[in-house]
This record gives structure tokens, sequence and C-alpha cells, in this order.
């Protein structure tokens, strides 16, 4: 599957997991995606793992218009990363624009802050489980689940 022509926000903050990061970055652009890091606004340089990832643009200077997708991985970034209003506000619009938002393991958590889950399916991992209920997704067992632009995992 090409895609050509696609632009593809792939979000980062502190402790992101680095599989759930390197993995998307590197298949997208294979694919032939155009991949931009999109973090907050307070620095320009994240790590994890002793790995450094230094991000294109903050979610302030992000413009829906501008992607075709959102990813969000996992690790403990989500919870961090939903503590800048910019960047829920760039997964709320995303959603809201009916564009993909692909979330991965703890991400979850960017998703229940952004208030996009409610009345949908959703999976994670488990121990965010209860944070999605609680916002009013119908949560899944199962690996991956889509529920139309949303596209959740429990683990990359």
């Amino acid at each position: 599957m090409s895609l050509d022509g696609k632009t593809v926000a792939l979000l980062v903050e502190d402790d992101y997991n680095l599989d759930e990061f390197i993995y998307p970055l590197h298949r997208l652009a294979e694919a032939g995606a155009t991949v931009k890091v999109v973090g907050p606004s307070r620095t320009d340089v994240f790590t994890s793992h002793d790995r450094q990832v230094r991000a294109d643009l903050p979610a302030s200077a992000a413009a829906v218009g501008d992607f075709d997708a959102v990813i969000i991985p996992g690790g403990y970034a989500p919870d961090k990363m939903r503590r800048d209003a910019d960047l829920v506000a760039f997964v709320r619009d995303m959603d809201a624009a009916g564009k993909p938002v692909a979330a991965i393991c703890h991400a979850g958590w960017m998703l229940v802050s952004a208030k996009i889950v409610s009345g949908r399916n959703a999976t994670c991992f488990y121990s965010v489980r209860d944070d999605l209920e609680a916002a009013g997704a119908h949560w899944l067992d199962e690996p991956v689940v889509v529920d139309r632009n949303l596209v959740t995992s429990r683990t990359p």
C-alpha cells in the first residue's frame, strides 16, 4: 500500500515507547508518507531509554489541514502529552475532521483527554482500560479495534 503524498503526524513526549515510536516512523516513510514529529511547545528534544528525538514542530504550529492522520505512541509519554492543551486539541481536531487517529497501548490517555472516546469501541493496554471506560468508551479485549477513523491497539 502506497502512502505517497500523505503526511502523518507522529506525536512525541518524554518517555515515549521506543518501539511504538520508531516502527511507525520508519514503516510510514517506507510506504511513501511524509512523517512529521509533533511535540508540545515547551521543548524540541524528547528522551526515552537514552534515545533522543527532535520534534519537527510544536502542536501549536500543527494545522489539521496539513495532515492526513495522527499516530500517538504509548509508553508514559501520553500522560505527559495530555498536559499540553495544543497536543490535546490537535488530536481532538483530527478526530473531528474524520482523519485517522491511531493510539497505541497507553495512548488511550490522550483519547480520554481529547474527549473523543464516548460511545466508541476501543482497546488499550489493560491498565488504561478503566480510564477509557470511565470516559464512555466500550472497551474490547482485542489486539486492534477500529471504530470509524479511530484505530486503537493494546500493544505494538
